[in-house]
């Protein structure tokens, strides 16, 4: 695979001298820990002990040695022991930031709430991350990415008329939530920066998804969006925003929406039709969508995409993962990145005076257990003390 490789390394970035403490977890808060990492803080993960290997397909699935981890430094405890608790206190008494996933209420049961932790460290930025909020009727109970879209509204708008379709999990774990909450963190650093004082950041995917659909919401109330699917010039409606199969059975994406582009895109189609000169009469849009389906047939993908290569007719092909990770522009670019682990998107955005690079792969859990400790002040004898209670665990 010709894409750009790099040996992996401690990244500066404009967060270098930062640290972070992030409870181990899973989807939205190891991503803005990820984030973190990328843009060069030092972020310590609080880890369970290692389980032994599992050959259930979710444990395989989300074992701790995804992209999604790289960059920490893993300190293993039993969190069920007060000894442990008070590791974890030191820890945030030389800590910026700390970044918890969990149901509301269970850092408190781990004596590991916000009282105590900025009790410790009154600058401390404590951010929060979970689906429905740290209130409301719904916050204790469980859910996932399509729940909390679902609750949202954003669900509702995307996929064919007949049902929503499954954007991943996108929009609420990632969009709605990792970034949420890392803009909240971020803010968060500028005012105890400016202040001398932490807080609270409670980020919920249900309150970020809701922040995405900000546009949907204003042509609402402009009367420009109807609030059912596939009947809006970005839903699918329309045809000259949308996707198109072609002769080979892949597709083009097509965003031609300014009258300037649009009309590349119908002299480049090779499309005189005077019934297209109309772009915005909603009436029309099925039948040129299907003339569009006709002529997007006639060619391959890769031929539609060599075509319109260049112009301003905003159709692009279609590319999967792998197909993406090798196409000439995301390669002048180093977008993706080649490395043991195998090919892995590279931190974003970029910076020119304080550029990061791609830090270190995930580590194994506990494996900075030890330094970390001495580091926090415990003696050779107390630490061997909380390994043979079984309170500190290392490789």
């Amino acid at each position: 695979m010709n894409i750009h490789t790099t040996t992996p390394h401690r990244a500066a970035g404009p967060l270098a001298g930062l640290t972070v403490v992030e409870m181990a977890g899973l989807g939205p808060a190891p991503f803005t820990g990820m984030l973190l990492a990328d843009l060069g803080a030092t972020v310590v993960r609080i880890d369970r002990p290692a389980a032994p290997p599992s050959d259930h397909p979710l444990d395989t699935l989300l074992r701790s040695d995804g992209i999604v981890d790289r960059g920490r430094q893993s300190i293993a405890l039993n969190l069920k022991d007060p000894r442990a608790t008070e590791v974890v206190l030191r820890l945030v008494a030389q800590a910026d930031v700390l970044i918890e996933g969990y149901r509301p209420g269970v850092m408190e049961k781990l004596g590991l709430g916000p009282q105590p932790c900025l009790a410790r460290n009154p600058r401390l930025v404590y951010g929060r991350m979970t689906g429905w909020g740290q209130d409301g009727p719904l916050a204790p109970s469980a859910g996932h990415d399509i729940n909390y879209i679902a609750l949202s509204g954003a669900l509702h708008g995307i996929g064919p008329r007949e049902r929503p379709a499954v954007p991943l999990n996108l929009i609420g774990d990632y969009g709605g939530g990792g970034m949420l909450l890392m803009v909240g963190v971020l803010a968060a650093l500028q005012h105890a920066a400016r202040h001398g004082v932490g807080q609270v950041v409670d980020a919920a995917m249900t309150d970020g998804s809701a922040l995405l659909l900000a546009a949907q919401h204003g042509f609402t109330a402009k009367g420009h969006w109807q609030d059912r699917r596939e009947s809006n010039f970005l839903d699918g409606a329309a045809h000259f925003y949308g996707t198109y199969t072609c002769a080979d059975g892949k597709h083009v994406a097509v965003g031609a929406i300014e009258p300037a582009f649009y009309r590349q895109l119908l002299t480049l189609a090779g499309l005189d039709d005077p019934a297209f000169d109309d772009q915005w009469n909603a009436g029309a849009w099925p039948h040129l969508r299907r003339q569009l389906e006709r002529v997007f047939r006639q060619r391959s993908r890769d031929e539609w995409a060599a075509l319109f290569e260049g112009s301003d007719a905003c159709v692009t092909p279609v590319l999967s993962l792998q197909e993406a990770a090798t196409h000439p522009h995301n390669r002048a670019r180093a977008t993706f990145v080649g490395t043991p682990q195998g090919v892995q998107p590279a931190p974003a955005p970029r910076f020119d005076r304080t550029p990061t690079a791609l830090p270190a792969a995930a580590p194994e859990i506990g494996s900075a257990t030890l330094p970390w400790l001495a580091q926090l002040g415990y003696a050779a004898d107390d630490i061997q003390a909380l390994r043979a209670a079984r309170v500190v665990f290392a490789p």
